[in-house]
C-alpha cells in the first residue's frame, strides 16, 4: 500500500513519515533506516562539530541512497555546519529553535530544501514568507524541546490555514497509524514521530532510557525547564522520573538554587568523553554511563502508545499500511454507509 502526499513530492520520498531529529538519539543508523524504508530520515546535527557532522552524513550515505535531512539548532552557531551540509549536498536542512530567514536563500541556491519546525503560528508565517519548503508544526504533546503550548489537534490546522500552500508536517502526539490519519485529516501533509522511533534498535538512546519509555504511560511525562544546563530557558518534555518529580516540586516550593555542577555520569560527544552534570540538557545515549535515571529522558505523551520494540523500517511500513487501511476501509465505509442511508430514506 502507498500513502502519498504533496510533501512526498517536495522531499522526493515514497511516504510522508519523518523521524524526529532527537539529539544524540537520531544518529546515522536511525535516519538511514527511516529513509531506506521510504520515509524521510532527519539526522540530529545538533551540537556536533563540522568534522563529525560530515562523518555522520557520509555514514548515512553508506547505509542508504535515499534522501535525508540534517537538523540544526539555531540556538547555537551553525554557519560551519550549514556549509558542510551544502558541500555534502544533503536533500534538505531542517531548522529549529530560531529564525531560518538569513539562510534560506543561500541553501536554496545550492539546490537544497529548507524545513523549519515551529511552535507558534507567528513563526510558521515567518517561515512561509521567506520561502521555507516544509513547515513542521509541533504540538505541546511532543517530547524533547517544545517551542509552543498548543495541542497538535488545534495547532496543526491553525498552521495549515496560515501558511497554505506550503506543506505542513504534524509533530507531537503521533505514534501509530491512527495518529497519522488524524494528522492528515487536520490538513497535514506528513507526520513526524520521535518517541515511537526512540525505542527502535537503530536509535542511539541508552538501553535504560528505552526501557523507561516502554514502561511509561501517557501521564508519565512532565513539561519543565529543569534540564537547562547548556540550553537555558528552553521548555521541554521529559519522563516523570523520581528525580524530575523531586526537583520540579523543589523549584515550585523554594527559592534556593539547585546544586548545578554535580557530576552524575559521563558520555561521549564528538568522540570525546565528557562529564554529565546534574540538570544537563544532554539525554543519555548508548555511550552514557552513571545515574541514567537522573538525566534528561526526553519523551512525549505518546509514551503510553509505545509498548514494543520494532526496527525503524518496520515502523515506517506499519504506519503507511495501517493508515492506508483505515482510510480505505473504515473511513470509506463510513461515507458509503451514509450515502446508502440517504438513498434508502429517499425512496
Amino acid at each position: 500500500m502507498m500513502l502519498h502526499t504533496r510533501l512526498c513530492d517536495v522531499l522526493g520520498v515514497e511516504s510522508p513519515i519523518l523521524v524526529a531529529p532527537m539529539g544524540f538519539v537520531t544518529g546515522p543508523e536511525l535516519a538511514a533506516a527511516v529513509s531506506e524504508a521510504g520515509g524521510f530520515g532527519i539526522l540530529s546535527g545538533g551540537v556536533n562539530p563540522p568534522p563529525v557532522l560530515r562523518q555522520d552524513i557520509r555514514r548515512i550515505r553508506e547505509l542508504t541512497q535515499k534522501p535525508f535531512a540534517v537538523n540544526l539548532l539555531l540556538q547555537f552557531p551553525q554557519e560551519e555546519n550549514i556549509a558542510v551540509c551544502i558541500e555534502e549536498k544533503v536533500a534538505a536542512i531542517s531548522f529549529y529553535w530560531g529564525d531560518p530567514s538569513p539562510y534560506v536563500e543561500r541553501i536554496h541556491a545550492a539546490g537544497i530544501k529548507v524545513i523549519d519546525q515551529v511552535g507558534t503560528v507567528e513563526a510558521a508565517v515567518r517561515a512561509a514568507r521567506v520561502g521555507v519548503d516544509v513547515i513542521i508544526a509541533q504540538g505541546f504533546e511532543a517530547g524533547g524541546h517544545v517551542a509552543g503550548r498548543v495541542a497538535m489537534s488545534v495547532f496543526v490546522p491553525r498552521v495549515v490555514d496560515a501558511v497554505s500552500p506550503v506543506p505542513v508536517a504534524a509533530a507531537g502526539g503521533i505514534a501509530d497509524a491512527r495518529g497519522v490519519v488524524a494528522a492528515l485529516a487536520l490538513g497535514a501533509e506528513g507526520v513526524v514521530l520521535g518517541t515511537r522511533f526512540l525505542v527502535s534498535p537503530e536509535a542511539a538512546a541508552h538501553p535504560t532510557y528505552k526501557e523507561r519509555v516502554l514502561a511509561a504511560t501517557e501521564e508519565d511525562t512532565t513539561h519543565t525547564i529543569l534540564f537547562g544546563l547548556g540550553w537555558s530557558h528552553s521548555p521541554h518534555r521529559v519522563l516523570s522520573t523520581a528525580f524530575v518529580k523531586k526537583w520540579v516540586k523543589e523549584e515550585q516550593n523554594t527559592q534556593e538554587p539547585r546544586p548545578d555542577g554535580q557530576v552524575i555520569g559521563e558520555t561521549r560527544v564528538a568522540g570525546q568523553v565528557i562529564p554529565v552534570q546534574q540538570f544537563m540538557s544532554l539525554p543519555p545515549s548508548i555511550d552514557a554511563s552513571g545515574d541514567i535515571d537522573s538525566m534528561a529522558l526526553y519523551a512525549g505523551q505518546t509514551s503510553g502508545l509505545v509498548n514494543e520494540v520494532k526496527p525503524a523500517g518496520e515502523i515506517v511500513r506499519e504506519l503507511v499500511e495501517g493508515a492506508s487501511q483505515i482510510i480505505q476501509q473504515r473511513l470509506n465505509g463510513l461515507v458509503a454507509e451514509s450515502i446508502s442511508s440517504q438513498s434508502t430514506s429517499g425512496r
